[in-house]
Parts: structure tokens; sequence; C-alpha cells
């Protein structure tokens, strides 16, 4: 029975090992292994992301305290920090990229036809990236000012349960609008992004692509109107109008007419000006779809949360990138769990109760489902009076 076996290794019953196999066999993983196989590298750097560890030193103590246990949960072969350390070292950082790519395939069809806070029937995706802080002493490879080292993570979050469907991972000083020049653009799908983004030569293979894209604007942009629309000032709309660009530059490199909608946002008192080009959506989810956009912080917020510059298991950028794409891996793999049983928690949620409940001989329903949080409604009437009145 499931309630017999530890949430861990219910946990790993989800992942597809037949694929995780696939992806060792491509890169020759297990080549010349005798004991620590890729899947005992990969269930230690997934304990270790899901508990937060932070050392190898961390993992080692942790595991071997659990020994008796560790047959169980799907380990293989004791724990030690020097045999994981030259895994993370020499094992090809790909074999953990493409079994998460494979995971974010399984998840993306299973969120297909979720909702998440805008009406639109299409795809929409987000596009952002991250800066990770390292320390340039350890890591010299990644060297991006005279004091600081830093890799930058650039990410298409596909807004339908919050699944990173594209990461690419550079060294800091990559400008954000080159990751354009390698994505692959979706006919009919949106992208939504930030300002660092705005290159009208690079934002017409959109147009050209048949795909749409909602940008926040400039200020300092140069335009002239064509056409504009009536909106509801009351829902914070603006204005709508159907615009040309005028600069001796972006005319040339975007030569078609743009829309741009001006929104009021009455709680932070900001005003938003958008573009896109896309004539036919109502103006107020152009500005529902820019605000969807926190989604993918969130996201970067975990993953600064688990790969601390003192969390870190490896100075090398092999092991570098391992440990991003475990955690990555990991990450994808609770949004399965989360859709496959129904779990009506947030993913953040679903992650603070693993922590501290892998080793538990209980139902992974039971245990996500059944936690009181510390915000929760409590019944106070049972609670005993302090005096006697």
């Amino acid at each position: 029975m499931n309630s017999r076996r530890f949430v861990f290794s219910q946990l790993m019953d989800f992942l597809p090992r037949h694929e995780f196999h696939k992806c060792v066999r491509r890169y020759k993983g297990n080549y010349k292994v005798r004991k620590f196989s890729c899947t005992d590298q990969f269930l230690s750097m997934t304990f270790a992301q899901l508990t937060c560890r932070e050392s190898l030193r961390d993992i080692e103590t942790c595991l071997r305290a659990m020994r008796p246990k560790l047959y169980r949960a799907g380990f293989r072969s004791a724990i030690s920090r020097s045999t994981l350390a030259d895994a993370n070292e020499n094992r090809d950082w790909r074999i953990y990229a493409d079994f998460a790519h494979g995971l974010i395939r399984t998840a993306t069809e299973l969120y297909a036809q979720d909702n998440f806070g805008a009406e639109l029937k299409q795809v929409a995706y987000v596009l952002d990236s991250t800066t990770i802080d390292l320390c340039l002493s350890l890591f010299p490879w990644a060297k991006f000012r005279k004091r600081k080292a830093a890799v930058k993570l650039h990410t298409l979050m596909n807004l339908r349960g919050c699944i990173p469907c594209f990461i690419n991972i550079t060294d800091a000083k990559t400008h954000d609008v080159k990751v354009l020049d390698i994505l692959v653009l979706e006919p009919g799908a949106f992208y939504i992004m930030d300002r660092a983004y705005t290159d009208f030569g690079r934002l017409y293979t959109f147009t050209e692509s048949l795909s749409f894209f909602v940008i926040r604007a400039k200020k300092n942009l140069d335009y002239g109107r064509r056409a504009y629309r009536q909106v509801d000032k009351s829902t914070g709309l603006r204005s709508d109008q159907t615009i040309v660009l005028r600069g001796p530059k972006t005319s040339k490199m975007y030569p078609v007419p743009l829309r741009r909608v001006s929104y009021y946002d009455a709680k932070t008192k900001k005003r938003f000006v958008f573009l896109t080009n896309n004539f036919s959506l109502p103006p107020l989810t152009v500005a529902q779809l820019y605000k969807c956009r926190w989604q993918v912080e969130l996201f970067f917020k975990w993953i600064k949360q688990h790969l601390h510059i003192k969390a870190f298991y490896g100075t090398s950028e092999n092991a570098v990138k391992t440990q991003i794409w475990i955690a990555i891996s990991a990450y994808v793999l609770v949004a399965i769990i989360k859709k496959e049983l129904g779990i009506e928690r947030s993913l953040n949620e679903i992650l603070q109760i693993l922590s501290i409940t892998l080793f538990e001989k209980v139902l992974i329903s039971q245990v996500v489902t059944e936690t009181t949080l510390q915000n929760a409604k409590s019944d106070f009437r049972k609670q005993l009076p302090l005096f006697d009145l």
C-alpha cells in the first residue's frame, strides 16, 4: 500500500524512468560507473532541492542519518560528498536538461486547458530573465563585473500552470533581447515581455511568424496616431490607439501599424502603456495579460531561494548547470503531481510541506491536503480560557 511507503518514493513514482534512462544513455552518463549511478545522483540532488540543503556535507549527513530508509526510497548506493561532488563535476549536465524538458512537455499537456487570470483561448507565454549572483573567486568562469560573477536564466513560462517551457542559461553579460534570436515562435500564441525586450526589428519577426506580443512601451517612443477607439475609463483604461512608428530606424524595422493601450492602476497609482500587434483582443485583456507577468517572478523567487550562493554544491560550470536543471525538474515534478492528484494548494505551499515530510510513511495526497497552514482559520472555541472571570 502507498501508506506504507515513504513520501519521497511516492514522489519519484511520477518520474518517467524510461525517459530518464534514455537521457543517461544518450550522453553515456553511467559509462564505467560501478556504484554511484546517475539515478542516485538525481535522487540525492532532488532531495537536496526539496529539503533546502546548504552544502554537500549537509546532504551527506542528512542522508546517512536515514541510511535504513534509503533503499526503500530508491537509493542503491551509499552517499558520499566526494562522490556526489565528482558526479556533479564530470557527468554531462545535458542529461538533466533533456530530462527536464521531457517533464516540461508532460506538464504542459496536463495544464493545457487551465485558466490563468485572463480570458484568452490561445496559449500565452511570459518571457523574462533573472540573474543568479555568484562569488567571483569561486566561479571565475562566470565573470560579470570587476568583482562579481553571475549567470542569467532566460525563461519562457507557459501561463497555463506556470510551467517553464524554455530555459537558456548564459553568462550575465548577455542582453535579454538576444534570446529572441533563438526562440522558436508558435503561430497564434501570445508572448508577454517587459521593456528590456524592445527591439522592433526582432519584434517584427513575431508579426511575420503570425505570433502576437504584448510589451510595455518605453517613455521616449516616437509614434504617430492613426486611429483611436473608445474605452471604459472606469476599468482603468485610458486609451486604445492604432499607431505607426516615426523614428528613422524604428519605422524601417517595424513598418506596419501597432496598437497602443494605456492603463492606469489605481492601487499602485502608476500608468502603464502597452504595445501589441493584436487588434482583436479587448483592451482590458491586453492589460490583464501583462499583469500575469508576476507568475514568472514567483518562479524566479523559488529558484533563488533554492540556489542561493551558500547552496551551490559545486563551482564548475557543469556542476552549476546540473544543479539548476535538477532544481527545475523538481519544480516541474511537483507541478505534475499537483495536477495528477487534483491538489488545490499552490506550488510553493506543496514544496514547503514536502520539505519536512519526505521520509514519512503516509499518502502523499493526504500529507499535502490535510496540512493546516499558519494563516488558516482555527476553531478558537476549543481554546481554554487564560483567566477565570
